[in-house]
């Protein structure tokens, strides 16, 4: 059995060396012992090796990687491990990525549990100052327990970091020295008597200020900073007291704390008071400011804009989707086919559209142009969200006692909603002051339906929308009478 004890320094390099010599010589792990300076040699250390063929392999780049952080493990059999399992990779060189592979996920352990001692090695060190400040160089030292040989694979890391200072990282089993800008190391030795930073009561103060108790989760903390690390850790002599405290400093700091309104609810009242119409000019001018309409670019193509018609005191609102091409042509709502099949049920239904308040919730047409047709485009919510402007306004004037909304985008318009029109048509709806809105169909729906039977059904269910309005219109008037004579 051939035995190979590695040096405590430069021993990542040291293993590759020695592993590829055995490779050459063809050792099996079983022919090779590994150790370091310090490890017994066994009894069969130097029992003859039987003669074998070389072995002639090509690493992959990821057991290389592997086995330079595995070396700075603490246990002892880590290079016997790497050894057997390269020496399996020479037959199987596909198991380096099997991560069903008992050995492979132990030398990932122990690869994870190295770079986390690294990690916290460059968390943890607290340099004390141990020189002249006038010296050209500071001079710096720390002492640091680390839970496996990290100090050299770590050591570049605080020589890029404070390449302007000398400094010392002292531990138990190794020291690195960076002076001068050189880098070095030394064998450990015990924990030196480090003199106090003046400046340790600033970062004590510092470390209280940040701590914020209502954060405050104890198991991850610990975590983060173990408590083996926490008797060379300044602030730590705090953290009890922090801990212990927690409790009654959130409470204190939620009763000092400010109302303040939900961040969602603050957005969406931000929202709705942009799009709150703000019109307040008299009756009698708003179709000439929504005729100068330039909230949205539809104003662009549309020949112009149609407001509402209809007595100003209607109990009553009819709100459709948007202008067709003849309203557009017109200047009034509801004039074209869809408008004209709506007066034919709305007289079947008993309603009278003369005493209503008809209009659109978008005031100018969309359409695509092809050829000297122009063909209905559906408002989008952005547009549907300016022209509310406009439909607020209307209602403001109007104040009906209920509002029939026809197809989706007039509920859009009206409720924020335009989804499942179907589902809802017939169901009544409040506003935020309490109108009430019965959604219903739009006329252009029922043109559209190709089958004659299924016509037939929306049109007689549209049939009876109208005439739950004309009846919901008349309760309502009703009502608002016996109030208003109970009032004077």
């Amino acid at each position: 059995m051939r035995h190979i004890a590695l040096p405590d320094t430069g021993t990542a390099d040291a293993w590759r060396k020695a592993a590829r010599a055995c490779l050459r010589e063809g050792l099996s792990p079983a022919d090779v012992s590994w150790g370091t300076a310090q490890t017994e040699r066994s009894l069969f250390d130097d029992q003859p090796i039987a003669g074998a063929a070389p072995v002639k392999m090509t690493v992959p780049r990821s057991f290389v990687s592997l086995a330079e952080t595995v070396c700075w493990h603490s246990d002892a059999d880590r290079f016997a491990r790497l050894y057997a399992f390269l020496w399996r990779l020479k037959d199987t060189p596909h198991l380096i990525a099997d991560r069903g592979d008992r050995e492979l996920a132990h030398l990932r352990a122990m690869e994870k549990s190295v770079h986390r001692c690294q990690h916290k090695m460059k968390a943890f060190v607290r340099f004390r100052e141990i020189g002249d400040r006038d010296d050209l160089r500071r001079s710096f030292a720390a002492w640091f327990e680390p839970t496996h040989h990290t100090v050299e694979p770590t050591a570049d890391f605080f020589a890029r970091r404070f390449a302007d200072m000398d400094w010392r990282i002292v531990t138990p089993e190794k020291s690195a020295i960076f002076q001068d800008g050189s880098l070095s190391f030394a064998p450990g030795q015990p924990k030196p008597a480090l003199p106090e930073d003046a400046g340790e009561a600033l970062w004590l103060t510092y470390f209280r200020s940040i701590f914020n108790p209502a954060r405050l989760k104890v198991q991850a903390m610990t975590s983060e900073m173990p408590k083996k690390y926490w008797k060379n850790l300044p602030e730590a002599a705090t953290i009890p007291d922090l801990i212990a405290n927690a409790p009654a400093r959130a409470r204190a700091m939620a009763q000092a704390a400010p109302t303040l309104p939900p961040v969602r609810a603050g957005k969406a009242r931000q929202q709705l008071a942009a799009h709150m119409s703000a019109w307040d000019g008299p009756k009698e001018a708003l179709p000439a400011a929504i005729y100068a309409c330039t909230r949205c670019p539809l104003h662009r193509t549309a020949t112009q804009a149609v407001p509402g018609v209809g007595p100003l005191d209607a109990a009553l609102m009819i709100v459709g989707e948007q202008p067709g091409d003849q309203e557009d042509l017109t200047g009034l709502p509801f004039v074209g086919p869809a408008g004209q099949l709506f007066d034919k049920v709305a007289q079947s239904a008993g309603l009278n559209r003369a005493e209503a308040f008809v209009t659109n919730a978008v005031k100018h047409f969309k359409f695509t142009p092809r050829g000297k047709r122009r063909l209905h485009q559906r408002p989008n919510s952005g547009e549907i969200e300016h022209c509310r402007w406009w439909l607020d306004a209307e209602r403001s004037l109007v104040q009906p006692k209920l509002i029939l909304a026809l197809g989706a985008t007039a509920a859009e318009a009206l409720t924020g909603s335009g989804s499942n029109i179907l589902r809802r048509r017939g169901t009544v709806e409040q506003l935020a002051d309490g109108t009430p809105v019965l959604l219903s169909v739009h006329p252009s729906f029922l043109l559209r339906l190709p089958d004659p039977a299924e016509r037939q059904k929306q049109m007689a269910l549209f049939e009876a929308d109208l005439r739950r309005a004309v009846e919901m219109v008349v309760a309502l008037t009703a009502r608002s009478g016996r109030q208003d004579m109970a009032a004077g």
